[in-house]
């Protein structure tokens, strides 16, 4: 048996469950990461709350709490349907360069509370020097980061001609 476009369900099934095993693995809830899972799969990119929930099998509350924790880290957005009420969740094809991105400002407020915490604790202290050596740390990620996703948009660039 094969869908509309000759994919066989079964095995979008199974490959949703699997990638989404491999996210919880990684460190994301089990649900957000089958909704995830199931979005990124679907050609449109695109679903209703009804639809992940037959795909899935799970319930309109499951899906509402998953898409919270998705639209939370930037992982997918929702939109009205034109006339309806109705919403859409989408994942975009740079999904995770907007995630990283979006962790970026976090590692900017992490790293202002470990100055804080330099000055606080004294940084020839043993504490201060440990809190120093992470703010390091953060400093370099956040450029890397930085650096990173300028390569990667220009990768993008050269590989899909998308900007």
């Amino acid at each position: 048996m094969t869908d509309e476009v000759g994919r066989d369900p079964e095995a979008v099934s199974k490959f949703v469950e699997s990638f989404a095993a491999q996210l919880v693995e990684a460190g994301m809830q089990r649900m957000p990461a089958r909704v995830f899972a199931a979005l990124l799969s679907s050609d449109e990119g695109t679903m209703t709350s009804a639809e992940l929930g037959e795909q899935l099998r799970i319930s309109p509350a499951a899906v509402s709490g998953a898409v919270r924790y998705l639209t939370m880290t930037h992982m997918v957005s929702r939109e009205r349907e034109p006339g309806s009420r109705r919403e859409r969740y989408r994942v975009h094809g740079d999904q995770w360069y907007e995630a990283l991105t979006n962790r970026e400002a976090l590692i900017k407020r992490w790293e202002g509370a470990l100055r804080e915490g330099v000055s606080s604790l004294g940084a020839d202290t043993p504490a201060g020097r440990r809190m120093a050596e992470t703010l390091a740390f953060f400093e370099f990620v956040e450029s890397e980061i930085a650096a990173m996703m300028e390569r990667w948009r220009t990768h993008r660039q050269q590989l899909f001609g998308e900007g």
